[in-house]
């Protein structure tokens, strides 16, 4: 019995010593990629800003692409908080520079949701003037006037912006009070448990599933709307470059890190591929606008056509329009001086349908 007693009570010391404590994590591959991801995140969002701000125009984003987003990455950033708030407890214990080592995934996705969530501002402040409002005339009753009314689009904007708003909100107060009224109490001030409960690891695994379901949708109606308009607009061509392969190493990063789980990095794989897509519908469009002589919003730039967007300076013509005069602008330059000349006998050229997409 005593030699029972005595290995009951050996293996539980051994337990004990076995339960994870405020330890400092020295992973330097990890803090390398950590700070990479860093440096990359701000070099590649910049662009993005600078793009906006300097074009004085947000033309080319969708409203549901930044919805959605934003709610993503702010899921997926509070999925990390949730699963490593016993980590954020154990820095009372450990030293400034140890602290911000092990918070290196925190850090990572608070700016990209940061960085994000500013695109979508700057989409607001920047919105075009003439895509806020229309005219609609009076009713045939009253004297003739026209109204300015909100777009749809403008209108729909607005009602996203505040419904990201309170998505933030309530998930943050949702975690914030779990977090405060279900984390459990370190044994010791001194060797505080980074363990979560299991009420707070389901909600981590709530937060992270919705994330990659975001990630997953949120390029569907950008890549709808860059399709139909046929132009890059205001989106960053570098930034996509840098984000895109970014994304795979943000796992590696993420996976890597103490508490985390695959519902912590599910989100940054699914944006990453959906990325890729527009990135290459992007570069399909930039290739199609050079050809036709029109910038990412449909202006034209050669000298033809800057003496049509001047003539028609009073009323700016939308993206269709834009297209369509460049369109016959370049049919004309193509047409010979003289009809009926030797070109009329010529067979006439089959472009398929690679060529009619290309052409419209």
């Amino acid at each position: 019995m005593m030699a029972n007693t005595t290995s009951t009570f050996v293996n539980g010391l051994a337990r004990i010593s076995e339960e994870p404590q405020c330890r400092p994590q020295h992973d330097i591959f990890a803090t390398v990629l950590s700070v990479g991801l860093i440096l990359g995140l701000l070099a590649s969002y910049i662009p993005q800003h600078y793009r906006i701000i300097h074009k004085g125009s947000s033309e080319g984003f969708s409203p549901w692409f930044l919805l959605l987003g934003s709610t993503s990455s702010a899921a997926g950033m509070l999925n990390l908080y949730t699963l490593q708030w016993g980590i954020i407890k154990c820095c009372r214990v450990l030293s400034a520079w140890n602290c911000i080592e092990s918070l290196g995934a925190i850090i990572q996705v608070t700016i990209q949701w940061s960085m994000f969530s500013f695109v979508f501002i700057l989409y607001l402040i920047y919105y075009p003037t003439y895509l806020k409002f229309e005219k609609v005339p009076s009713p045939p009753s009253l004297m003739p006037h026209q109204t300015n009314v909100k777009t749809n689009e403008w209108r729909m904007s607005i009602v996203l912006a505040w419904a990201t708003l309170a998505h933030f909100v309530f998930s943050a107060a949702t975690t914030l009070f779990l977090l405060l009224s279900t984390a459990p109490q370190p044994a010791t001030p001194e060797h505080p448990s980074p363990d979560p409960t299991r009420q707070i690891s389901l909600w981590a695994t709530f937060l992270g599933v919705t994330s990659a379901a975001l990630a997953v949708i949120q390029y569907a109606p950008q890549l709808v709307h860059t399709y139909r308009a046929k132009l890059v607009g205001a989106i960053s061509i570098p930034m996509m470059c840098i984000q895109s392969p970014g994304a795979a190493v943000m796992v590696v990063s993420i996976a890597l890190r103490e508490g985390t789980n695959w519902t912590s990095w599910a989100m940054y794989a699914a944006s990453g591929i959906m990325q890729g897509s527009l990135l290459i519908m992007c570069l399909f469009w930039k290739a199609r606008q050079r050809r036709l002589g029109i910038d990412d919003f449909g202006v034209p730039v050669s000298h033809l056509e800057q003496a049509v967007a001047e003539a028609e300076s009073d009323s700016i013509l939308s993206p269709d329009r834009r297209i369509e005069e460049a369109e016959q602008l370049e049919a004309s330059e193509e047409t010979p001086l003289l009809a009926g000349g030797a070109e009329d006998n010529e067979p006439k050229k089959k472009t398929g349908w690679f060529g009619s997409l290309w052409k419209r």
